[in-house]
């Protein structure tokens, strides 16, 4: 009678946790990573900007030539009162 309780209840702690403690440690293994190369490109060309903020950042060379441009001339003094408008 004992056995038959022990067979019906195939579900229990002692086959759960090995199994929860197995699926925990498989992304560690990195399987399934990302295979793809990253758009990274070492010999791209970058172009320094500058940011609303007053910040400068790189920017590839590309991403510029494909922008939209708004204002292609902008005199010193507006740029001046963009500038201080930021701060």
């Amino acid at each position: 009678m004992m056995q038959n309780s022990r067979q019906e209840n195939k579900f229990s702690r002692r086959r759960f946790f090995p199994l929860l403690g197995g699926s925990l440690i498989v992304p560690f293994f990195g399987i399934g990573q990302n295979e793809h190369p990253s758009d990274s490109d070492p010999n791209a060309d970058y172009d320094t900007l500058l940011k609303p903020d007053g910040t400068i950042v790189k920017v590839k060379s590309k991403v510029i030539k494909e922008s939209k441009v708004i204002n292609k001339n902008v005199s010193n003094t507006s740029m001046l009162k963009w500038l201080k408008g930021k701060f």
